[in-house]
């Protein structure tokens, strides 16, 4: 339900500001704006991958035009953990200011300082763990332990003056964690006895029933499909999930086969892991992909990038034939992931692409070969009913799983009206332990395309859209200045139009009459003459061909 909201009045002193600039309905760039007496906190900075009514676009941002004007008075980025959604717009707003601290667990730094090197930017970290905590200008942080499908993930609950806040970040509830890292129910019961006025948590599992199935159930169904596989083996994943790549390795060195790191950021993030002892790596496991090409095919394993169907990623080239890793028949491509919302297309024209190479796909819809990072409905129940919230605003999901998030809420008690379902831009204030909405900012989408970032308009998009569907048209006139009387053209030509040029040869004479009309008219402008020629060939190709193409007129007058 999209609603219309004012511009917020000016923040008054010692009331507690929270704006999402992201993650809400949607499954990806999440950040939210913390601010009080003048000094703002960001929680997370992450990117939203394009869908296919986004042609061209790299990653999607979150909006910093709210910021851009305000960014000395950031003192800090939190970051809740090291997937892309969360920290991969860093890059992009610390162009803007190099020197914001970042603030996060060992592992999370490790991979956004990685990122930023590439960006040549040198950040200012402060590595923080569970139950540390960070005084910084008006917000007292307390960092609290929480299990989720990467190590080292932080729930961060944020103390002022106006009230408190516990912000969840991505999480789950396995109770038996391959590392052994358990989300810390004890702190969240703390938190709950302190009395806590507004809970910000993850929706992307509130509408599945239940409990999250366990990480460690996912080993041996992995083990199986890996020791009966009589060729080649290719798992994708995200490239920052160190749980499935260990479960991955474990299952080839049980098999006696080799493992080879396709993708450049899936080599970066697990070297990072296993420098800083998050990933084992036995002796002589890991090969490089060179070496793997000269093994037999039963000898090794392929862990890449592209489970989510990306046209550049490693799996995807795959299937195109385009990668040097060509999948034959009887080779097995394990998908160890789950869908993001918007990817389902492109993931399936990927499984159909491999599978008419021969290859047997297994995924998630065939095989228990991956489980959810995030909680389920039975484990956010428990959660209301130990932290009691007054106030509760769900994050991080599209608006059906906010909507669920909500009725949660409800059953455990929260009044209706203590339950905030927003919209990213929407503004909340919070004094005494209460939550109220109060406005909006402008909050659009920030396209990143190439090396331009923000400068391509949902326009541009339409016009790519038009031009991948409907195809282009161009006419070239050229008038005389004076007379207005065509001397060169018309002269029409199609692309991607899927008619021979000829097709135009009825168009022409209604073309020639409209701008003589236009010149007897005492017309010479030659934008005039171009609006003239659009709309005389616009109305003729829709009528006769049912298209509307992108037409471009050119008229010279000389």
């Amino acid at each position: 339900m999209v609603q219309t909201l004012p511009q917020p009045a000016k923040l008054k002193s010692g009331v507690l500001r929270i704006i999402p600039l992201g993650g809400i309905g949607e499954i990806g760039r999440n950040m939210t704006v913390f601010e009080i007496d003048g000094k703002i906190l960001i929680v997370d900075c992450g990117v939203l991958f394009p869908e296919e009514h986004q042609p061209g676009v790299d990653v999607i941002l979150p909006d910093f035009g709210y910021l851009r004007d305000r960014l000395d008075d950031i003192i800090g980025i939190v970051l809740t953990h090291g997937h892309e959604d969360h920290i991969g717009g860093v890059p992009y707003l610390l162009r803007l200011k190099e020197d914001i601290p970042l603030v996060g667990s060992a592992l999370t730094l490790a991979f956004v300082e990685a990122k930023l090197k590439e960006h040549r930017i040198t950040p200012y970290t402060l590595t923080v763990a569970e139950g540390q905590r960070e005084k910084f200008e008006g917000f007292d942080l307390e960092f609290i332990a929480v299990n989720h499908s990467i190590p080292d993930a932080l729930a961060v609950m944020i103390r002022t003056k106006a009230g408190s806040v516990l912000h969840t970040g991505d999480f789950k509830m396995d109770q038996i964690p391959l590392d052994g890292r358990l989300t810390d129910l004890r702190a969240f019961a703390r938190i709950g006895e302190e009395g806590l006025d507004l809970f910000m948590c993850d929706s992307t599992n509130a509408d599945v029933p239940g409990f999250t199935p366990l990480e460690k159930d996912i080993g041996p169904v992995l083990e199986d499909v890996i020791g009966r596989a009589k060729k080649r083996v290719i798992v994708a994943s995200f490239s920052s999930h160190v749980h499935r790549v260990q479960q991955v390795l474990d299952a080839a060195a049980t098999h006696g086969r080799k493992v080879a790191l396709v993708g450049r950021s899936m080599v970066r993030n697990m070297q990072i892991a296993e420098n800083m002892g998050y990933l084992t790596v036995p002796d002589g496991l890991l090969i490089d992909l060179k070496h793997a090409a000269n093994l037999e095919h039963d000898q090794v394993v392929y862990m890449s990038t592209g489970s989510q169907g990306e046209p550049m990623a490693v799996l995807a080239r795959m299937a195109n034939l385009e990668h040097d890793i060509e999948i034959g028949v009887g080779d097995t491509v394990i998908l160890a992931s789950s869908l993001i919302p918007g990817n389902e297309n492109a993931v399936y024209r990927v499984i159909d692409g491999l599978t008419k190479l021969g290859a047997n796909v297994i995924h998630k819809g065939n095989a228990k070969v991956h489980v959810s990072g995030h909680a389920a409905a039975g484990e956010l129940l428990y959660c209301y009913n130990i932290l009691k919230p007054k106030n509760v605003m769900p994050v991080h999901g599209e608006y059906r799983h906010l909507i669920a998030n909500a009725k949660l809420a409800e059953l455990t008690g929260v009044p209706s009206e203590r339950i905030i379902v927003g919209e990213d831009g929407w503004v909340t204030d919070m004094v005494h332990g209460k939550a109220e909405v109060v406005g909006a900012v402008e909050c659009g989408l920030l396209y990143v395309d190439g090396k331009t970032v923000g400068k391509i308009t949902e326009d541009d998009l339409k016009d790519r859209r038009t031009l991948a569907q409907e195809g282009f048209i161009s006419i070239f006139v050229v008038i005389d200045p004076l007379t207005g009387r065509v001397k060169v053209g018309p002269e029409i030509r199609a692309r991607a139009f899927a008619e021979a040029d000829h097709v135009f040869d009825d168009v022409l004479p209604q073309i020639e009459r409209a701008l003589a009309e236009a010149a007897a008219e005492g017309i010479r402008d030659p934008y005039a003459m171009q609006q003239i020629i659009r709309r005389t060939i616009g109305t003729w190709v829709n009528r006769a061909h049912r298209r509307r193409p992108m037409i471009i007129p050119v008229v010279i007058a000389e």
